[in-house]
């Protein structure tokens, strides 16, 4: 199975998110990724949501989502024309002789290094979700205290933008 990635707009208000997701989950669909954050309207939000199905399910889900009530309009980017990133912080064990390596390879990476103490550096990374797990496999031999990821998120390339979906839907 593929994995599809939607965009979801949505009203910003308090049960959406439950919403969606209770949709995912009365149908048996599995979430891979999930963002969400304000648009430039704060009345708006955007999901970014990462599913694996066939085209058919991925089909059956947009529809569905389409009907809740809160949902503004649901599509799938395509990988081709669209920007995806995601977010890491990573902290990395560190010790005198293995610091300057750890720093070497965050420069290769155009990483930031975003806290250092005795013990660790925790390092920040943006990029494709590929680049990020190429960059914890390097780290791993290090001994990773602590990782966390964003999810991906991801906007069309080009004059695509969702400026006419929302002004539809304030009209309505």
């Amino acid at each position: 199975m593929n994995k599809h990635t939607l965009s979801v707009l949505v009203a910003n208000h308090s049960g959406v998110l439950s919403r969606v997701a209770g949709l995912f989950s009365r149908r048996g669909y599995n979430i891979d990724s999930l963002t969400v954050g304000e648009t430039h309207d704060p009345k708006v939000s955007r999901m970014t949501i990462v599913a694996r199905g066939d085209d058919r399910t991925i089909e059956q889900i947009i529809k569905q989502l389409n009907k809740l009530v809160d949902v503004i309009h649901t599509f799938e980017l395509e990988k081709e024309k669209s920007v995806l990133r995601e977010l890491a912080l990573i902290k990395v064990n560190t010790m005198n002789q293995n610091r300057a390596s750890i720093v070497e390879i965050t420069g290769i990476f155009r990483a930031n290094i975003v806290d250092v103490a005795n013990e660790s550096l925790t390092v920040e990374l943006t990029g494709a979700q590929n680049k990020i797990t190429a960059f914890i496999n390097l780290m791993k031999p290090f001994g990773i205290k602590e990782l966390v990821r964003t999810g991906l998120t991801a906007v069309e390339r080009g004059n695509h933008e969702i400026n006419e979906r929302i002004n539809q839907w304030e009209e309505e």
